[in-house]
């Protein structure tokens, strides 16, 4: 554990208690905020940001818990969690923004999300800065409206309640940019109509 990260995780556990107060006890979250931190310490040991990363984690999952009647929510998944599914929640939260809850997750998670992907974001004015690779769990995945599934060959659990799409991409290396660039406009234009029937009929 990094030297400083029991503060900091405590100081995200108060945060939380508070911002979930009401909803979820003080002990479900902390209980949260650990176990994120340990389940991102298996793929991002090396990130300075982990109790960051584990904090946004822990939100999101508590978030989960208590689904809105109000926002749809979209979990895009691929294998490493780090260029396709990116990519399709980088640009649904850009044409949504507010109006849909976007999520990732990924069946391998990498240790650090595609520098290429990134790069053909920032071509659209987007960045995965504060992207991270995180690994799917059943609070997201039970609590979306819809899980995309980036590529169609990964493994997910099929659970009542989500309605599941399979979006076959390729898969190009990174090396491939013009590649990836057409694997972006193809998300692009999915996502708009993804975002289109989910704020026309939620």
């Amino acid at each position: 554990m990094n030297t400083d990260a029991p503060t900091r995780l405590a100081a995200a556990t108060t945060r939380l208690a508070a911002r979930f107060d009401g909803i979820h006890t003080p002990e479900t979250v902390a209980r949260y905020v650990t176990d994120s931190y340990v389940t991102l310490h298996r793929t991002a040991f090396a990130d300075p940001r982990l109790p960051d990363l584990a904090e946004g984690f822990a939100a999101d999952r508590l978030t989960a818990l208590a689904p809105s009647e109000t926002t749809p929510s979209v979990l895009f998944i691929c294998i490493h969690n780090a260029g396709r599914s990116q990519m399709g929640a980088a640009l649904m939260h850009h044409h949504a923004d507010d109006a849909v809850r976007v999520h990732s997750a990924g069946s391998q998670p990498a240790q650090t999300v595609s520098k290429s992907a990134a790069a053909v974001l920032e071509e659209r004015g987007l960045t995965l800065d504060d992207a991270y690779s995180k690994p799917i769990t059943a609070e997201i995945l039970a609590g979306v409206d819809v899980v995309v599934i980036a590529g169609g060959g990964e493994a997910v659990p099929r659970l009542p309640g989500p309605r599941y799409e399979v979006w076959d991409l390729p898969h190009p290396p990174g090396t491939d940019l013009d590649g990836l660039r057409a694997v972006r406009d193809e998300i692009d234009i999915r996502v708009q109509e993804l975002i289109s029937q989910l704020t026309t009929h939620h």
